[in-house]
């Protein structure tokens, strides 16, 4: 049976509907889609890390908003009881279409975001520490990164200068990325990309849980290709 693989779907974002209808036809066509169909209705849409903080994840405390202005950009700040907060998109990647906001550095008052967001108090950590990604195969850890912002940046994408490191996990952080895994709601996924932060209490915090167009990062899992080359030979046959 034909098997397409998802690698470079990186402007989904901006045509979710067209790319899942894609996708769902694809699959009625009887070809396999990795991961499927199923799975990336769920993922696209980060409301997915409410249902995983209800399994029980620990997950960036999370304001979901339909839409937001300046005014309630203030109120989110009041509400974390922060002075920085992270404005994203509930459907995007990448980065892009993301805001920072700081009670020293608001928004201009007629800034508004018209779209379904989630608002998210700043985690220094992601700055003085870096941003934890843990790679799965076929449910079983392939190879971790460690992820810094460039200077003067927050955001670790490489488009904003961020760059990547090796990383190896402790056996807490790992069976923490881990159990996010096993919590998902359905069989597991051919590549799973669990993204990770830590609070200012020591815990890792899922920041995504990325199952459509994760990069690979080989350059930091020298088995990968092996490793994946196995786990789609399992399916085809």
């Amino acid at each position: 049976m034909p098997l397409v693989l998802l690698g470079t779907a990186w402007d989904y974002q901006d045509y979710p509907e067209d790319f899942l209808a894609k996708l769902d036809q694809l699959d009625a066509a009887g070809i396999a889609v990795h991961n499927p169909p199923a799975i990336v209705h769920w993922n696209a849409d980060k409301g997915y890390l409410r249902e995983l903080a209800a399994k029980g994840a620990t997950t960036v405390p999370t304001l979901w908003q339909e839409s937001i202005d300046a005014n309630g950009v203030r109120d989110a700040m009041d509400h974390f009881d922060v002075d920085r907060v992270v404005v994203k998109r509930q459907v995007g990647a990448g980065g892009l279409g993301q805001f920072s906001f700081s009670r020293s550095n608001p928004p201009d008052a007629d800034w508004a975001m018209r779209r379904p967001c989630m608002v998210q108090p700043f985690l220094p950590s992601v700055v003085e520490e870096g941003e934890y990604t843990f790679f799965f195969i076929d449910g079983e850890f392939s190879h971790g990164v460690l992820k810094r912002a460039a200077e003067g940046e927050y955001r670790i994408q490489s488009l904003y200068g961020g760059y990547e490191s090796d990383y190896s996990p402790t056996r807490a952080d790992l069976a923490t990325a881990s159990t996010v895994v096993d919590n998902l709601p359905f069989d597991r996924p051919l590549y799973c990309r669990i993204d990770m932060a830590r609070l200012p209490d020591g815990k890792l915090a899922v920041m995504e849980a990325e199952m459509i167009e994760p990069y690979y990062y080989p350059e930091q899992g020298p088995e990968l290709g092996s490793r994946m080359a196995k786990a789609i030979l399992a399916r085809l046959s």
